[in-house]
């Protein structure tokens, strides 16, 4: 009978392990998108934007310019960065300023300061000036004093002025004193005591007080038809 006892105590104790709930093994939770992750819509393509304005190489570089600006269109055309720059400068569309031989030169001479008698980029003055560019851009000589280049001139009106006609001021007690040279919008080039080689208005007020006349040369007349 002891034995009996002890005999079923020992299967009891063994069937507990038997008896233990069994404990599931988690199982890795389901990734899930983030609620704020965006979400991609298939087969969409992008092009980029058109701008109006593009920058190319130049073609031509005219006096060592590097690049020139592009104006979309069909035919699209070509600016350098010295007519943007002069186009501010005079008030006037990009496009107006054809001319690259009278801008460049210019951009060349363009803040060389004033100096009486002068004749170089070291100093310059306004008859020299007007001088060097009339026989560089137009081809037309002019003698050395203001007073006498307005002598050799036709005169013109202010509202018939051109491109290329001559200015002359009256700044002293001595006649003509000054020249320029006219560019359009009523602005003029000029080799001023003040800045230097500059563009200024004949609209402002010193200059319209001092404006003698317009002067347009006979090589230029004859040339034109005038």
């Amino acid at each position: 009978m002891r034995w009996l006892s002890i005999i079923l105590l020992i299967i009891l104790i063994s069937s507990c392990t038997a008896l233990k709930p069994v404990v599931a093994s988690k199982a890795a939770p389901a990734r899930t998108q983030p609620r704020n992750q965006p979400k991609f819509i298939e087969d969409i393509s992008s092009e980029p934007y058109a701008s109006t304005t593009k920058i190319k190489p130049a073609s031509n570089t005219n006096n060592a310019v590097s690049n020139t600006f592009s104006m979309g269109g069909s035919s699209p055309a070509i600016f350098t960065p010295m007519q943007f720059k002069f186009a501010i400068l005079m008030d006037l569309p990009v496009e107006a300023l054809n001319n690259l031989k009278l801008y460049s030169f210019i951009d060349e001479w363009y803040g060389t300061p004033y100096r009486f008698g002068g004749s170089t980029k070291q100093g310059v003055d306004c008859s020299a000036f007007s001088s060097s560019l009339m026989t560089n851009v137009f081809g037309v000589g002019l003698p050395r004093m203001a007073k006498d280049q307005y002598t050799v001139c036709e005169r013109v009106k202010m509202d018939d002025l051109e491109e290329g006609d001559l200015v002359f001021f009256h700044t002293t007690r001595k006649g003509i004193s000054h020249v320029g040279v006219y560019l359009g919008n009523n602005k003029f080039v000029h080799a001023s005591v003040n800045y230097g080689v500059t563009i200024s208005s004949l609209t402002d007020s010193y200059y319209s007080k001092t404006f003698r006349g317009g002067g347009r040369t006979r090589q230029r007349s004859t040339a034109s038809g005038n």
